[in-house]
């Protein structure tokens, strides 16, 4: 353990070492090491096809009680390389007791933790400890662009209302039990073109999309905040319109990220939207605007009454011997989904490295938050198995 040589940091140089970009080589070769890895512990193997030559996997250790199981659910792939590295994106090289490597937070090493901790109860199992929950594995694909790997686990009935469900996240130390909603938009104002010499015989695109992403943000601001998720926030970002400088544009299309916090929902929201689009055509006559919702995910808050939430906690605490911080992701994960579909207050995210620098060149987890995260995800296991 003093060289940092434990079974979850060699594991995680591995799966750094596997290119899972995605896009790029997504989840097809990095999903066959962790099946054949579960296969060698003679525990029954799902590998199921999710999107064409990308599996989810899932493990299990049958329990007593099959409902509620513990679940350890973990995506299997990373954001594209990128450019600006100084180290070898795929060669988990360990410098100053770091990890480096595309997904060395993000979550490869969580991922190894939660297969650490896995392969350690199958071990016991197997040796005459009899489970008394079951205890799944589950690693998905897709979940750095549409989460098409977390539905279709819901879809199959992997999880269900009442499991404890934990992903390892990079999450800094803390257990982050809440999310901010994530509703996105995609807004087209049609206007008339004509020359930039003559504008009033147009109706300008742009101005009126202008007026739009304005009241959009005013508003957005005036929304009240909450006392676990902080403030509601939007981003505009990306945005299309025009052709010609001295032309009138016809036709803007800007692309809306909102973080939405309690009481504040989706409803809410196109309540704001349209709003802004009734204004904009006051303001530039002779305009139109539509819009489209292309992502709905419910903001998710804390139970403070979650038997998993006071489990982790207590190992947490345990393995560290300080008090463990509870608080929310700022993204939006796996069991984030599975929350928001199946309303199951038993799901949250715990595991190695800082949020901050995933998705960033030299991107590196600390080899003591793999040990770390390890011991909780084990003796967290082991707590609710046996």
């Amino acid at each position: 353990m003093e060289n940092h040589r434990s079974d979850a940091t060699l594991l995680t140089q591995n799966l750094i070492r596997i290119d899972s970009t995605d896009p790029g080589a997504y989840e097809k070769n990095i999903a066959e090491y962790i099946f054949n890895r579960l296969s060698s512990l003679s525990v029954p193997v799902i590998k199921k096809e999710v999107l064409p030559g990308r599996y989810n996997i899932m493990a299990k250790i049958k329990g007593e009680i099959d409902d509620p199981a513990l679940v350890y659910i973990c995506h299997m792939d990373t954001v594209t390389i990128g450019d600006g590295w100084t180290t070898d994106p795929l060669g988990a090289e360990v410098i100053n007791g770091r990890i480096y490597g595309r997904g060395a937070c993000d979550m490869k090493s969580g991922l190894a933790c939660a297969l650490s901790a896995f392969s350690a109860v199958a071990e016991e199992a197997a040796s005459g400890k009899i489970p008394r929950h079951s205890f799944v594995f589950i690693g998905t694909v897709d979940e750095e662009d549409f989460m098409r790997g977390v539905e279709d686990v819901i879809k199959e009935g992997w999880v269900t209302k009442k499991s404890f469900i934990l992903d390892t996240e990079p999450t800094n130390g803390q257990i982050q039990v809440a999310h901010k909603g994530r509703t996105w938009f995609e807004v087209t104002v049609t206007g008339v073109t004509a020359h930039a010499s003559t504008p009033w015989k147009g109706a300008d695109a742009i101005a009126a999309m202008a007026e739009i992403i304005s009241s959009i943000r005013r508003r957005i601001g005036e929304c009240p905040s909450h006392e676990d998720l902080g403030i509601s926030t939007v981003t505009f970002g990306q945005i299309e319109g025009g052709y010609r400088p001295y032309v009138v544009p016809d036709q803007c299309k800007v692309w809306i990220d909102m973080r939405l916090v309690p009481p504040t929902d989706t409803a809410a929201a196109i309540s704001i939207v349209e709003q802004a689009i009734r204004e904009a055509a006051i303001a530039v006559p002779g305009i139109t605007s539509s819009y489209e919702i292309t992502g709905d995910r419910p903001f998710i808050e804390k139970d403070e009454n979650s038997y998993l939430l006071k489990a982790l906690k207590a190992a947490a605490e345990e393995t560290t011997g300080k008090t463990v911080p509870v608080s929310y992701f700022p993204g939006y994960t796996d069991t984030a989904v599975i929350a928001g579909k199946l309303h199951n207050p038993n799901c949250m995210s715990y595991g190695p490295g800082d949020l901050e620098l995933a998705h960033k060149p030299d991107e590196f987890v600390p080899c003591e938050d793999i040990l770390r995260c390890e011991e909780v995800l084990t003796r967290l296991a082991r707590s609710i198995i046996f």
